[in-house]
C-alpha cells in the first residue's frame, strides 16, 4: 500500500481551515467596523452557523487557485469539481443561437413562460426519460438545474421533517437541510444529530441495510451515486420504494447521471419500480446528460399520486413553490433542451456520454493497475479510489503537490467518505492519459 509522507497526515483539513476562517470572520467583522461605525440589528440565520467550513466544490476551487498561485507554470489537471469539457454539439448551440437571435424580432420575441416549463419540452421529456412509466407531461416541472431544485424541495417540505441520505452522497441533501432546520447539531462524529446517515460502502454494495434504518419522512437517494458511481440495481430499489411505503416516507430520488447507466439491471428511473408513484419524487439535469453545466436547465417530477398525510397532492404545492419562486427557465435554454431530445441531439448527446464513460475506463484500469482498489465508473462518470488508513484532505493534497492533479476527499460527501478520493472522469482525452500517466508515476 502507498505510504503517504507524515506532513500530509499529521492533521485533518479541517483542523487546518478552522483557525484561517476564525481569522478571517474576525478582520471581515473589524474591517467592516472601522469602515461603517455600526452595524444593523438582525441576527444572523442561526442555522447559518450550523454550516460545517465553506461548501465543499468553492473549497476545491479555492484550493486549486492557490496551487496555481504556488506553481504558475505546471500545468494543472482538474479532475475534481466534475465539470463537463466537451463543446456542446452544434446542432444543440445552433439550436439556442437562433432562438436567441430570433428575440431580436417582433415576429421571433418571448417574454416569461410557464413557470413549469414549455409544454413541447415537458412532452419531450416524458417521451424521452418516461416512455410507457405512466408520467404525464403535467407532473413534469422544467428547472434551472437539479440543485436549484433541492432547495425548492427542502422549502417544499420545511423546517419539520426528518431527512435520511446516503452517506457518502451529494453535499447540497446535507447542506440544504442545515440551512432550512432540519438537521439539529452537529455532533464530534462530523454528523448532524437529526440526520439518519445510511452507510453506502464497499462492504454493504453501497445500498443502505435498512433493516437497521430508522424511518425519517424524507429520504434523499442518488442513482447513480455521486460520489460513489455505484448505480442500484432493481432489485434494490425495490426494496428501497418497499421501504418508503411501509414507512410512509417520501423518495426524493436524484438521477442527475442516470444517462450513464450501462447496466441494464440498473433502473434509470425510480419510476421503473411499481408502487413508486406514490412515495417518489425524481430529479433529473441536462448538465451532464448534455453538458449544459453553464447553461442550466434540469427538471422535477412529482406524481399526481404522491400525497400529504391529509391525503392533500404534493404536487399542488410544488406548484406554488415554483410559480412564487421561479418565474421559468431560460426560454433560450429551453431551445437547447428541446434539441437535446431530438433524434439527431440525443445521437450527438450520448456520443459525449460515451466519450466520458471511456474517460471512466482509462482512469479506473490505470489506478488498479498500480494497486489501488477502485469502484464506480462503470455506469457513471466518477471514480472512487480507496485509500485505507489515511485521511482524505491529505491524500488529496498530496497527490496535487506531485502530480498537479485536483481531486476531491472523499469525507466531503460525508463520514463514511473518508479514506476515499473522488476522481472525475470529465475531461478531454490528452488530459486523462496524462493524469494516468502521472498518476502511475507516483503510485508505483
Amino acid at each position: 500500500m502507498y505510504k503517504f509522507p507524515t506532513s500530509f497526515s499529521s492533521m485533518s483539513h479541517a483542523m487546518t481551515l478552522q483557525p484561517v476562517m476564525i481569522i478571517q470572520a474576525f478582520s471581515f467583522k473589524n474591517e467592516k467596523d472601522q469602515m461603517f461605525g455600526c452595524r444593523t440589528k438582525v441576527a444572523r440565520n442561526a442555522n447559518m452557523e450550523k454550516l460545517r467550513n465553506g461548501y465543499l466544490f468553492p473549497e476545491i476551487s479555492r484550493l486549486e487557485l492557490e496551487h496555481i498561485e504556488k506553481y504558475p507554470n505546471a500545468k494543472l489537471i482538474s479532475l475534481g469539481i466534475g465539470d463537463t469539457t466537451e463543446p456542446i454539439p452544434e446542432i444543440i448551440a445552433s439550436s439556442m443561437a437562433n432562438y436567441a437571435h430570433a428575440l431580436s424580432t417582433a415576429d421571433g420575441y418571448s417574454g416569461y413562460g410557464p413557470e413549469q416549463g414549455n409544454k413541447a419540452l415537458r412532452e419531450a421529456i416524458v417521451k424521452a426519460f418516461y416512455k410507457d412509466l405512466q408520467i404525464q407531461d403535467t407532473e413534469v416541472f422544467v428547472s434551472d438545474g437539479a440543485q436549484c431544485d433541492i432547495t425548492r424541495l427542502q422549502l417544499l417540505l420545511g423546517s419539520k421533517v426528518t431527512i435520511a441520505v446516503q452517506d457518502p452522497s451529494f453535499p447540497a441533501y446535507i447542506d440544504s437541510s442545515v440551512i432550512i432546520g432540519q438537521a439539529g447539531d452537529e455532533g464530534g462524529s462530523g454528523r448532524y444529530g437529526s440526520i439518519e446517515y445510511m452507510k453506502c460502502g464497499p462492504e454493504n454494495n453501497f445500498f443502505p441495510d435498512l433493516a437497521t434504518t430508522s424511518r425519517t419522512d424524507v429520504i434523499f437517494f442518488c442513482s447513480p451515486n455521486n460520489p460513489t458511481g455505484h448505480a442500484a440495481t432493481r432489485e434494490q430499489l425495490e426494496l428501497l420504494v418497499k421501504f418508503a411505503r411501509d414507512n410512509g416516507s417520501i423518495i426524493i430520488f436524484d438521477s442527475a447521471y442516470s444517462s450513464y447507466v450501462q447496466d441494464d439491471n440498473c433502473p434509470r428511473s425510480i419510476f421503473e419500480i411499481p408502487g413508486s408513484r406514490q412515495v417518489a419524487i425524481e430529479i433529473s439535469s441536462f448538465s451532464k446528460f448534455a453538458g449544459f453545466t453553464g447553461v442550466r436547465l434540469g427538471w422535477t417530477v412529482v406524481p399526481d399520486e404522491l400525497l400529504y398525510s391529509n391525503g392533500f397532492p404534493v404536487i399542488h404545492d410544488f406548484n406554488r413553490i415554483v410559480s412564487t419562486c421561479f418565474n421559468g427557465a431560460s426560454n433560450v435554454a429551453q431551445a437547447g433542451g428541446l434539441a437535446c431530445l431530438s433524434s439527431q441531439g440525443f445521437k450527438a448527446v450520448n456520443s459525449l456520454i460515451d466519450y466520458y464513460m471511456e474517460n471512466a475506463n482509462v482512469l479506473g484500469e490505470a489506478l488498479s493497475s498500480v494497486g489501488l482498489q477502485v469502484y464506480g465508473g462503470a455506469n457513471a462518470p466518477y471514480i472512487w479510489v480507496h485509500f485505507p488508513g489515511s485521511n482524505s484532505w491529505d491524500v488529496c493534497k498530496h497527490i496535487l503537490e506531485k502530480t498537479h492533479i485536483i481531486t476531491v476527499p472523499g469525507s466531503g460527501f460525508g463520514p463514511s467518505g473518508e479514506e476515499f478520493l473522488r476522481i472525475s472522469a470529465f475531461g478531454h482525452r490528452e488530459c486523462i492519459l496524462e493524469a494516468t500517466a502521472r498518476l502511475k508515476t507516483l503510485f508505483l
